[in-house]
């Protein structure tokens, strides 16, 4: 699940009750309250009549929400190895170069257009979705209004729940409105929010279809990059083997990032690669980018295993799932789809 949806797990109390009362009644009062809200921004009546009666409280939302993961600030990080080899193995590879030829006409204009590498688009597919095969069969305005009633979010998935309902005012029909249980859907699992943004119609039928046009899927990723801030060129980042006497509390950071901290203190300083190559680094697989490149060092496993080298584009990765493992992953699958 990524874009996109990362911020929909912030640290919430696993504790914290459903709304004192979770019964038909209580659920009715805080939609015609949530119908309000749509109405004041901008939603169609026509839209919140459509909607709002059809509404049930999901009480399986709650529960896959609770049975979230919520490692504190300082459990252990676990070895990214296990990792890398269930999300970059045989048959994700497989499966991305079959889509990348499949799609390599379309996906070369996407490049010349955006500057986003082809196999950046195929491996965020194949990670969210596994290109197109797992998307969510939950009913979206339904999961976002249950969990707008359970309160701990309630201004998140509130404003996603209205951003489910413009999309059906731009055109989107009621029957396509599925995805995960948290409101993440299609192809690139967007949000609500984002796909009001960010989604663009590649196959010129005049709508961004991410559950069912490729095309569509691919060029929104695309764009969600571009504005990501993904600069043509330049690598995601690559393997790098590290001399042992490196003086890693030299390379230390020494700043505290406004998001997602704890994904960004594990990366040094920024350094150029004209810096790093001084300091003995040395590439696995491929030449060096330009002296004047910047990247900072990831030892996901520390000392003695493979580091990775990684520049601001692998920022824009982690700007769709803002976790390290999940954007080496991306980066590597698509390494491999190309190779």
């Amino acid at each position: 699940m990524g874009a996109v949806a990362v911020a929909l797990f912030a640290a919430a109390p696993a504790s914290a009750p459903v709304a004192a009362q979770s019964g038909d009644d209580a659920f009715r009062t805080y939609l015609a309250e949530l119908a309000r809200q749509a109405e004041r921004e901008g939603v169609s009546r026509r839209t919140i009549d459509a909607v709002m009666p059809t509404l049930t409280f999901n009480p399986r939302v709650i529960e896959l929400d609770r049975q979230q993961p919520g490692g504190g600030a300082n459990s252990p990080i676990p070895a990214f190895e296990p990792y890398r080899r269930t999300h970059v193995n045989a048959d994700r590879i497989a499966r991305g170069r079959q889509a990348y030829q499949r799609q390599r006409w379309r996906l070369e204009k996407i490049e010349r257009e955006t500057g986003v590498p082809e196999s950046i688009m195929v491996a965020i597919w194949g990670h969210e979705t596994g290109y197109g095969r797992v998307m969510g069969n939950f009913d979206l305005p339904r999961s976002l209004a249950t969990l707008a009633f359970e309160g701990r979010r309630r201004d998140l998935f509130a404003s996603e729940f209205i951003a489910t309902l413009k999309m059906m005012d731009r055109g989107v029909p009621r029957e396509k409105l599925v995805g995960s249980w948290a409101g993440a859907f299609g192809g690139p699992q967007f949000l609500p929010s984002v796909y009001l943004r960010l989604a663009r119609d590649g196959d010129g039928d005049g709508l961004a279809d991410l559950w069912s046009s490729e095309a569509d899927t691919l060029v929104s990723i695309a764009n969600y990059f571009v504005d990501a801030g993904w600069r043509p060129g330049e690598p995601w980042g690559f393997a790098v083997n590290v001399p042992a006497g490196l003086d890693r509390a030299a390379i230390a950071n020494r700043t505290v990032s406004p998001r997602c901290p704890r994904v960004h203190d594990r990366h040094s300083r920024w350094k150029s690669m004209a810096e790093w190559r001084a300091l003995g680094i040395v590439p696995q697989t491929r030449a060096w980018p330009g002296d004047a490149v910047q990247a900072t060092l990831l030892e996901p496993d520390g000392p003695g295993k493979t580091a990775y080298l990684l520049t601001g584009n692998y920022r824009v990765i982690l700007d769709y799932n803002c976790s390290n493992f999940y954007a080496l992953s991306v980066g590597l699958l698509a390494d491999e789809v190309e190779r």
